[in-house]
């Protein structure tokens, strides 16, 4: 087990952190986000598209999300899907610019999301365990087939348990920087 697959180990465990941080947009806060919208599915053209794929997002004040559709034939679906979307959001539709404004949460609310932020977080610690735990049985594998000696069996698994390590300590990281701003008034 050369470097090559500390490397994929390392590649895995970011894309946990990546995972995370994908969820991690889609929880609201009390401010406008652009990312709040990213994961809208917009019935358009006869399929699902996300909804930064026929219109521009953005942000013009803190508590105000625009949308810009750039098909005029898509404005309602846009605004129905995100009327629709589990973001509790109501949208409305000026010509071919939806108005989105965000809503400040209440304190139930926000403790609720703080629960959902720390139920994304364990679901990334378990993802970057189970990459320490198939990386730390292909070493075992390999010791056993005799392709690397005891010794560097002992290095790798010590490297492969570092990098567990710092890539739980991001999690934790991210999960205080996210709760912090949920709570934020």
């Amino acid at each position: 087990m050369a470097d090559a697959n500390l490397k994929d180990i390392e590649h895995r465990m970011d894309g946990a952190l990546e995972a995370l941080r994908r969820e991690f947009v889609g929880l609201r806060t009390g401010r406008a986000s652009a990312g709040l919208l990213e994961p809208v599915m917009v019935d358009a053209y006869g399929s699902l598209m996300p909804l930064t794929q026929v219109g521009t997002i953005s942000v013009p004040e803190p508590r105000m999300i625009t949308v810009q559709v750039w098909d005029r034939s898509l404005v309602q679906a846009t605004e129905k899907a995100i009327r629709e979307s589990d973001l509790g959001l109501n949208p409305a539709t000026d010509g071919q610019l939806i108005r989105v404004p965000v809503p400040a949460l209440n304190e139930e609310r926000r403790q609720e999301l703080t629960r959902v932020a720390g139920k994304y977080a364990e679901q990334a610690r378990v993802a970057v365990r189970n990459v320490r735990r198939d990386g730390m049985d292909k070493l075992k594998k390999q010791e056993k087939d005799h392709e690397i000696s005891q010794d560097e069996h002992k290095r790798l698994a010590e490297r492969i348990q570092e990098l567990t390590d710092s890539h739980i300590k991001k999690v934790d990281e991210m999960l205080s920087s996210k709760e912090a701003e949920i709570m934020q008034v």
